[in-house]
Formats: C-alpha cells, structure tokens, sequence
C-alpha cells in the first residue's frame, strides 16, 4: 500500500484499498480522453453498453430499495435494455424508479469519484464488481449474458494484473466514462426516451420536462464528480 501524501506515519492510518490520487492534470487529460471516447462516433458503442448497465442498474436498485424487487433485466445488443418489476409496482414507487434510470451513470460516477477523492481505489473496482455480479442474477435470455460476464471479467483483471498507476488511471477513466456519458445519453434520447413517455403518462407532467430534469443533474454531477476528481481535499 502507498503512503498518503502528507499523512505522518504512526498518526493516522490509511483507509483499506488507499492509493494515492493522481495529479489533477493527468486526471484532467484522462477527462478529456473518456470525452473523445463518449463524441467520437465509433469509440462511443465501447462504452455505450456500460453506460446502459448503470442505467439498468439504477431502475433494479431503486425499485429494491423501494421494496419491489425487479423480476428481470434485458440487455440488448444494439445497447438498449429494460428492467421488469411486478404490477403493483405503482405509484410514487414506480414514478422514481422510473426517473432514476437516466440519472444512474451519473449517480455511479458521482459515488465512485467519492470513492477515489478519499484514495480508495480499490474499493471502485470492488463496488462495481459486486454490482455487476448482482447485475448478473437479474439478467434475462439476452444480450446482457455476454455483456455483463465480460465487462466483471474487465475489471477483475485490472485488478489482479495492473501495477505502476495503470489501476488509478482505469478506475479514473471509468468514472469520467460513467459521468460523461450520463450527459451523452440524457443529451441523445431526450424527451424521446421511453422512459419519459413513462413518466409523462404516469404523471400527466410533459416529457420534454423530465429531458430537461435528466440534463440538469446530469450536468451537476460533471461538475461535483470533476471537482472531486480534479482538486484535491
């Protein structure tokens, strides 16, 4: 385990997984180089698919935490997906797990930068791991049974054979990937999104109205999660 920069030894101990953050230029450059691959047309469907998990994964956790458990997870080759839950999902329940699912790269990037501003690497790697696996469980005949394997199969070989700072610069460019594309998505789907028609015929509120309520917090998390990442605590 590294020392943490400016931590007297034998005053304080580092949390379990602690690296040290990277310089907030490289971690700048490493924004910039997730922003090519999430603009740049053909780089873009690399990380399209784990931009969908996150948004399925935000609709499955939200409905559980809400006390309705998902019966199924479908993701589909051409990055798209849908995540089942029973009819009596209803009401405010259905309405917020509805509204989460464009907020859910974000949110994870947000908790991953977190993660990474108090040095727990490690620990970004091993969230995302457990929640893939969880993931897993849920996932129907569909595209998602070679996705999802393959994309925990990424990971946990990045932690098992990255050394010398490759590590950092792979869970940093991760969750510039899940910030970013948060925004790309929210900015491409807008109130055309299933989900907003959804919302809107659930909620009687236009669809244009949850975009914009998508691209907002989208926008947010950018700036809270770069601050995060960028400038040092």
């Amino acid at each position: 385990m590294h020392a943490m920069h400016g931590v007297v030894p034998g005053t304080h101990t580092a949390p379990p997984g602690a690296l040290p953050q990277l310089p907030g230029g490289e971690v700048a450059l490493i924004g910039l180089a997730a922003l090519a691959v999430v603009m740049i047309p053909f780089l873009w469907p690399l990380a399209e698919h784990f931009s969908v998990m996150a948004h399925e994964g935000a609709h499955a956790v939200t409905g559980s935490l809400l006390g309705s458990s998902p019966l199924g997870v479908v993701l589909k080759a051409d990055a798209t997906g849908g995540t089942f839950f029973p009819p009596s999902m209803r009401g405010p329940r259905a309405v917020t797990t509805a509204a989460i699912g464009y907020l859910g790269p974000s949110l994870f990037g947000l908790f991953a930068a977190k993660l990474i501003e108090t040095g727990r690497i490690v620990a970004v790697l091993e969230v995302a791991i457990i929640l893939l696996v969880l993931l897993l469980f849920l996932i129907r005949k569909s595209f998602g049974i070679v996705s999802v394997p393959a994309a925990i199969a990424l990971l946990a070989l990045s932690m098992r054979y990255s050394h010398d700072g490759l590590e950092e610069v792979i869970v940093y460019g991760m969750t510039w990937l899940l910030l970013l594309s948060g925004v790309r998505v929210a900015v491409a789907d807008g109130a055309r999104a299933s989900d907003a028609q959804v919302l809107s015929a659930s909620t009687h509120l236009p669809r244009l109205l949850w975009a914009l309520l998508w691209l907002g917090g989208t926008l947010l998390a950018v700036a809270i999660g770069g601050k995060w990442l960028i400038l040092k605590s």
